[in-house]
C-alpha cells in the first residue's frame, strides 16, 4: 500500500509558498510541483491569506482579546461571589430556623 502521509505545513511556510508566487511571480504549477501540493491547497491558503490579513494591521489585535476576556472573567467572578452570599444567606437561615424548632 503506497499511501503518501500528509505533510503539515507551519503558517510561515504557507506565507513563504504565497510570498514566491505573488511578489517574485513563480507560477503556481511550478510552487505546486516544487512543494508537493496540489494547486488546490494553494488556492485556499490564498484565500485564508487574503481574508485574515486585515490583522496584521490592526494596532493590538490581542488587546481587545485580551480585554473582552478580562471582563469576561471579572463578570464571571462577580456572578459567583454573588452566588456564595447567597448560599451563606441560606445556610445561615436554615441554621437559626433548626434552632428555632429545637433541632440541634
Amino acid at each position: 500500500m503506497d499511501k503518501k502521509s500528509r505533510r503539515q505545513h507551519s503558517p510561515e511556510d504557507k506565507v513563504r509558498i504565497l510570498r514566491l508566487h505573488l511578489l517574485e511571480h513563480k507560477p503556481i504549477s511550478q510552487l505546486c510541483e516544487e512543494e508537493g501540493i496540489h494547486p488546490t491547497l494553494f488556492y485556499q491558503w490564498q484565500k485564508a491569506f487574503f481574508e485574515n490579513g486585515a490583522a496584521a494591521f490592526q494596532r493590538s489585535p490581542r488587546t481587545e482579546t485580551t480585554r473582552k476576556r478580562d471582563a469576561l472573567v471579572e463578570q464571571l467572578q462577580a456572578k459567583l461571589q454573588r452566588k456564595d452570599e447567597v448560599i451563606a444567606e441560606i445556610a445561615e437561615d436554615l441554621i437559626r430556623e433548626k434552632k428555632a424548632n429545637g433541632a440541634s
